[in-house]
């Protein structure tokens, strides 16, 4: 079902590297979590467990630790060494199911080992779960399914392209199956090369590696909240954007220079997104809250840094569909540089079969209940007095 070490997104490999040099001892806990109605049953946990375990036969080739090197020069030669000799371990995942039929998962272990658990295995839950549970979607036959997502997938990619937007996929944590994503970043890719002979193409990669390296594309992605909530037990809660931004340039100086925002909120990130760092950094990613409003909050702290908004970025990656990023790009049209990381959208669109809403997040730091709080009210993670402690150190609901 995971048909490579490299079926993951580009920010899990950035991150292990990251991990690798400043924390290789630290010790994490993920865990997974259903934010949707759907349940499960044991033939799918039996499924599951036998994926887990075949999941130990994966390893870099040769010819993939090649396009690495070639493809992604910021990863280094020590860390692709270490990437070679890489081995999921089963034994860091435990899995049940409670009295309800929600899955209950864990990963524990060295974080520069278990790091590596968390897309694959949500890639994973999410194909099962449509090939065990939910089957009724498949009902028209695989043929019928393919045309119908081609024909959708070529329908997104015109209206993007004719629209100016620069947009990625971003799919892989929730999609339907690694074909119908294969599929799409496939008609996606054929779209924009059609484009291209008029001057003009939108399609600027995915965030799955091996998806890249077979249709050869651009790999994308920087780092996750899960970094910044664990640099705010390693180094300090307060000014934990800080640290993390300034540690992941002792890693990649300034390459890979897309900022995540809100994992305490973007008002605590701009206060330590200082000169020196908004100018360093290429720009910052969008991932919860009203994109508009965030937009002009980017917007008002570079014109106060007396930096033109002009040259930074901002990745959008928030729930998008089709219809939002063309708004979004209007938008920012003139004022900002922005892109647009699309997911579920794209590689699970199904009608009348709504996609799981499911996570895996980082639980524990050494022992230390980790926390993210998001923009969002009630999108918080984490253990419950720790939410309340780190919303009061950052005057969240006050």
């Amino acid at each position: 079902m995971i048909v490579s070490l490299l079926d993951t997104d580009l920010y899990k490999f950035s991150q292990q590297q990251f991990v690798l040099e400043l924390y290789p001892n630290t010790q994490v806990t993920y865990k997974f979590k259903n934010r949707g109605s759907q349940r499960f049953n044991w033939q799918f946990l039996d499924q599951l467990n036998k994926a887990i375990k075949d999941m130990e036969l994966l390893y870099l080739t040769h010819e993939e630790y090649e396009w690495l090197k070639i493809n992604c020069p910021y990863l280094k030669p020590m860390y692709l060494e270490y990437l070679r000799n890489y081995r999921f371990n089963s034994d860091e995942v435990k899995t049940s199911l409670d009295k309800e039929n929600n899955l209950e998962l864990t990963i524990s272990g060295p974080w520069h080992s278990t790091i590596l658990w968390e897309v694959p295995l949500l890639a994973t839950i999410s194909e099962l779960y449509f090939k065990i549970v939910e089957t009724k979607w498949a009902d028209t036959g695989m043929p019928a399914i393919d045309a119908i997502q081609k024909s959708r997938a070529i329908k997104k990619a015109m209206t993007l392209e004719n629209n100016n937007c620069k947009y990625m996929e971003f799919g892989t944590r929730r999609r339907r199956s690694y074909h119908i994503q294969d599929l799409v970043v496939e008609m996606f890719k054929n779209t924009s090369v059609d484009k291209a002979e008029y001057g003009t193409t939108s399609f600027m990669g995915t965030s799955n590696v091996h998806l890249a390296k077979k249709h050869g594309l651009k790999a994308i992605g920087t780092f996750s909240h899960e970094s910044v909530s664990a640099v705010a037990i390693l180094e300090s809660i307060n000014h934990a954007n800080r640290y993390m931004m300034k540690n992941w340039q002792k890693v990649y100086g300034n390459q890979l220079g897309i900022a995540l925002t809100d994992t305490f909120g973007t008002d605590a990130f701009l206060k330590d997104f200082d000169y020196e760092l908004a100018s360093s950094y290429a720009g910052t990613r969008h991932d919860s809250f009203c994109p508009f409003v965030y937009t002009n909050k980017i917007l008002a702290h570079y014109k106060k840094l007396k930096i033109d908004p002009r040259t930074k970025d901002i990745i959008f990656s928030d729930s998008l569909t089709t219809d939002k990023v063309v708004e979004i790009n209007n938008f920012c049209r003139e004022k900002i540089n922005c892109y647009f990381g699309v997911g579920t959208h794209f590689s699970n669109h199904f009608d009348d079969s709504p996609a799981l809403n499911i996570v895996i997040k980082l639980d524990s730091v050494n022992n230390i209940p980790s926390v993210k709080l998001s923009d969002v009210e009630g999108k918080e993670t984490g253990d419950p007095e720790m939410v309340k402690i780190y919303k009061k150190i950052y005057n969240i609901g006050e």
